[in-house]
């Protein structure tokens, strides 16, 4: 270990270091003059982001091959530490309106990115267990970040010991390959097998319990049950750096870990993964079907997300197709992780004290009396439908192709059909909006106003221009060498 190999990582060190700077800066600051360090938060990660975006060449690896920096890391990094920017946003004017504003979530929201950053490098399981725990640390804290809500307690309680309990199954994996193997590295782990010394009973078992304490993250059924719960307690943003940040660091550890180290296993672990991303479809998108709560709506929603960004996934051991599903996979995250955002911000804006304004009928009017609001909401609903000219569209039409294109044509069948479903509660929003009579009542924060807006405006304009966000999501695909 040398000064050459904090260089390597040093988006992630710069990161870290601001983060604890600014716990430390934030003890200065009057409580009436936190957006100082809500605006400390974001030039830190932007800087990181500038840090990252110079790093998007070929691979370079460091701490003996236990980080690696590539192409798939610096797509994924831009993902989280863009959520992170847009979080702090979010978070602002709502901390102040809820009245639990407090200078270190701005911090907590550093070292969870840390922790995502950390996941998109590893080439080691150890390093791969350290960031899940540094991701998921700070997001338990801030899921019970409004201490006197109950709601908020319960998720965080809920949070936490269902995430200490994930990562019981991915540390017990990491100990049933390293008895299997005798590495934790990943080269080393791939040269075991590929010379036949590895025990592949303890092998095999290691890489399901890696694939449930994964699953957990991201939110796969049978293993979402924290999801509703955590989304409709914790404080809006936080949900929104959730829905995103924490699913992506999911996905990220999945493709990571299984591309690269149980490729070997593909035969056995396929329908495993057919079938995890065909009931997670399935239902997320029923059980969505019957909230009338916005929050546990989206939450359902994200679930049934996860089993269409899981549909990619399955076919991650046919070399003539991986590199399509993995592209797909990250172009979806990308439209994914836009619509989100915009439509947690256009929750945040109508949400009220006391968990008020998070019904369906509060949006009863929304379109008419606010229209650059009720027509953002509107696009990210279409989004998430996946109806033309959204980004939504081509990431489903990215991500069926590859299952079609992988050979599993019944799973894009399901996949369609499940979209066809969500259509019922995704355009109930929009009726909502503009059919149904109401006085809606929003916050007047600026931030919040301008997230929704350009997030819509970006689903649109992108989907114009799909070919570009492809080809970058292609040249991500250093992860495979």
């Amino acid at each position: 270990m040398n000064f050459s190999d904090f260089q390597v990582i040093l988006p992630l060190v710069v990161l870290v270091i601001w983060a604890v700077i600014l716990v430390l800066v934030d003890l200065w600051i009057p409580k009436k003059s936190k957006g100082i360090t809500a605006a400390l938060a974001v030039v830190g990660m932007a800087v990181t982001l500038l840090l990252c975006l110079r790093q998007f060449s070929t691979p370079v690896a460091a701490f003996n091959g236990m980080v690696q920096v590539d192409g798939f890391a610096i797509f994924l990094d831009v993902i989280f530490l863009g959520s992170g920017i847009i979080s702090v946003g979010l978070a602002f004017d709502y901390l102040r309106r809820m009245n639990i504003e407090r200078g270190e979530f701005y911090s907590l929201i550093m070292i969870s990115t840390s922790g995502m950053l950390l996941m998109t490098y590893a080439k080691d399981l150890i390093i791969v267990f350290l960031a899940l725990e540094l991701l998921s640390i700070p997001l338990y804290v801030m899921a019970g970040f409004a201490r006197l809500q109950v709601e908020s307690e319960e998720s965080a309680l809920k949070y936490f010991l269902l995430g200490a309990f994930s990562s019981g199954f991915v540390l017990y994996g990491i100990a049933l390959v390293f008895g299997a193997t005798g590495f934790t590295n990943f080269p080393d782990i791939v040269a075991s097998v590929a010379n036949k010394t590895v025990q592949m009973p303890l092998f095999l078992a290691g890489s399901a319990l890696l694939l449930i304490g994964f699953s957990f993250k991201a939110a796969f059924v049978p293993f979402h049950m924290w999801t509703p719960d955590v989304y409709h307690g914790a404080p809006t943003p936080v949900t929104a750096f959730m829905s995103v940040g924490a699913k992506a660091a999911g996905f990220a550890a999945l493709l990571r870990v299984f591309v690269t180290i149980f490729s070997s296993l593909a035969v056995d672990l396929t329908p495993v993964l057919w079938t995890l991303a065909a009931i997670t479809m399935i239902a997320g998108n029923v059980i969505a079907l019957a909230q009338m709560n916005i929050k546990r709506l989206l939450a359902y929603s994200s679930i049934a997300h996860a089993g269409y960004m899981a549909m990619a996934f399955v076919s991650y051991g046919k070399s003539n197709v991986v590199g399509n599903s993995i592209s797909g996979m990250l172009f979806y995250l990308v439209a994914y992780s836009l619509t989100t955002l915009g439509a947690w911000a256009v929750v945040i804006a109508l949400e009220k004290p006391g968990m008020k304004g998070l019904d369906l009928t509060d949006y009863a009017g929304l379109g008419k009396k606010y229209p650059l609001l009720g027509a953002a909401m509107a696009i990210f609903m279409l989004s998430y439908t996946g109806i033309p000219l959204t980004l939504g569209f081509w990431g489903k039409v990215y991500l069926f192709g590859a299952a079609i294109q992988g050979g599993f044509i019944w799973l894009a069948i399901i996949g369609l059909l499940a979209s066809l479903v969500s259509a019922y509660y995704y355009l109930k929003v929009i009726v909502m909006m503009y059919m149904k009579p109401g006085d809606p009542d929003i916050s007047c924060d600026l931030w919040v106003h301008i997230i929704a807006i350009t997030c819509a405006l970006l689903v649109v304009g992108v989907s114009f221009l799909p070919g570009t966000l492809l080809d970058w999501a292609g040249q991500a695909l250093l992860i495979l060498k």
